[in-house]
């Protein structure tokens, strides 16, 4: 801490007298939102739409919908040690000053890439005089009355969402900043999510279901339609059968999400180039290794859960007695049927995802963000729908393959194929249309998965208290 930032308290709530007066115009002891208004907007200070009334519902106590002097200055306090916090943040070598570089560096952290320029336009709209770095005062000024904080602002709505749960969860994680990993906000996240993704696979389970019944048996001699699949399932093994395999699952989301939390944060720290910087690319293959990680961990229940959707009637009496007759049956190696076309799935799968993401994000951006880096939740489940749905119909072969080989035993008299023969095999007979087979019931759940596990996540958070 250096003198000039610890300036005597004294000092500060003078300084908040002298402006508490200067805003409260009709003297009434309280400054009300119009008159926050007016008086920054006539002190220079421009502020965001809706800015003084966020300023005034956060700060104000007694819901008498004006700030008192105490009520004001409490705001003030808290905002400038968040501030304070903030600048630290990004003050990396501590010299008391922000550059470019390190507005560049602390987006990149948060996974943000910008350009230089970017980093400069900011810097230039904070910077008071013109020095081209920021000090405490400038960003103490600048940010005061803003109650959104601009930086974090934009990063926090764009920061690629995976609470999203379309069912194939082969995504990057999320990322935690240091202050979310201190305060347990990670596992109420977490948790948050992965309640989401269970409610989402369970309403959607009998599209799954008719998704991987298509990948198995469509075929051009044996035509399976939507309507014709359910009407033959329910015949099969009435309604409930339409969710046959969901159990396991939903089961599975647990140990997934942990594993490949634990494991990104351990791949990141692994390559990055330097400590505690990483670059997209970096991010990216930390990323998918703890995605391959974590799918390697817990492949045999993916087997279980396609064998467990396939099963007939009375087959198999539950997930225990369908592991010991895989297990009688075809040993251990079955549980890892079909597992290469699966890890080769999900390199096409996020890489994707994640460039049509970045590119819808920054279309966005340049376009339409003109008064607020919110895009708001439309723009955001847009895009990523959008970019999840072409990270599938890249990776959806490699996903029929390997449910195909996953139940392969299941199927009796079924000759196993590997991999390629089996390609050849589908092209040879089917097509290549083939190679697709089930993929209308797999978009058709893509909608209504996105929007019960948003809904049900948003519940949550307000449930475990956590606040954007």
């Amino acid at each position: 801490m250096h003198g000039k930032e610890n300036y005597c308290a004294e000092d500060a709530s003078k300084t908040y007298e002298e402006l508490f007066a200067k805003l409260d115009t009709n003297k009434d002891g309280k400054v009300d939102v119009s008159e926050l208004r007016e008086g920054l907007a006539a002190m220079g200070i421009r502020t965001g739409k809706g800015a003084a009334q966020k300023i005034v519902s956060s700060g104000d106590q007694d819901k008498d919908d004006g700030l008192d002097f105490m009520e004001f200055s409490k705001y003030l306090k808290e905002h400038e040690k968040k501030l304070q916090l903030t600048f630290k943040s990004l003050d990396k070598n501590n010299d008391g000053k922000i550059d470019i570089m390190e507005i560049k560096q602390s987006l990149a952290d948060l996974g943000l890439d910008i350009s230089k320029e970017d980093a400069q336009k900011i810097l230039q709209s904070i910077d008071a005089d013109g020095t081209m770095t920021v000090d405490w005062n400038e960003w103490r000024e600048h940010f005061l009355f803003n109650p959104a904080t601009n930086l974090q602002e934009i990063i926090r709505y764009w920061k690629h969402s995976t609470v999203l749960d379309i069912g194939d969860s082969l995504t990057i994680p999320d990322e935690f900043t240091e202050e979310e990993k201190t305060t347990g906000l990670w596992w109420k996240q977490l948790s948050a999510g992965a309640m989401a993704g269970a409610v989402s696979r369970t309403g959607t389970a009998p599209l799954d279901r008719m998704k991987v019944f298509m990948q198995v048996h469509a075929s051009k001699s044996n035509k399976i339609s939507l309507v014709g699949g359910f009407k033959q399932m329910l015949k099969e093994g009435g309604p409930t059968s339409l969710w046959r395999g969901n159990g396991i699952n939903v089961l599975k989301i647990a140990p997934e999400t942990a594993i490949k939390f634990m494991a990104y944060e351990k791949y990141k720290k692994m390559l990055a180039s330097e400590p505690g910087k990483i670059r997209t690319h970096e991010r990216f293959m930390a990323g998918s290794l703890a995605g391959a990680t974590a799918q390697t961990a817990i492949y045999p229940m993916e087997v279980l859960k396609t064998r467990l959707t396939l099963r007939k009637t009375g087959q198999y009496s539950g997930m225990f007695d369908c592991t010991k007759k895989i297990l009688k049956n075809e040993g251990l190696k079955a549980f890892y049927k079909g597992y290469v076309p699966n890890i080769l799935g999900i390199i096409p799968y996020a890489g994707i995802d994640l460039a049509v993401y970045e590119s819808l994000k920054n279309l966005w951006l340049s376009h339409y963000a003109k008064d607020t880096a919110n895009p708001g939740v439309l723009v955001l489940l847009g895009c990523g729908t959008i970019s999840s749905t072409c990270g599938q119909l890249a990776s959806y072969p490699l996903a029929l393959i390997r449910t195909r080989m996953q139940a392969q035993a299941s199927l009796e008299g079924s000759e196993q194929l590997p991999m390629n023969l089996m390609v050849k095999k589908i092209l040879e007979k089917e097509g290549f249309f083939g190679l697709y087979r089930g993929i209308l019931p797999n978009f058709m759940k893509v909608l209504p998965a996105v929007s019960i596990s948003y809904v049900v996540y948003e519940y949550m958070r307000s449930g475990l208290g956590i606040q954007k």
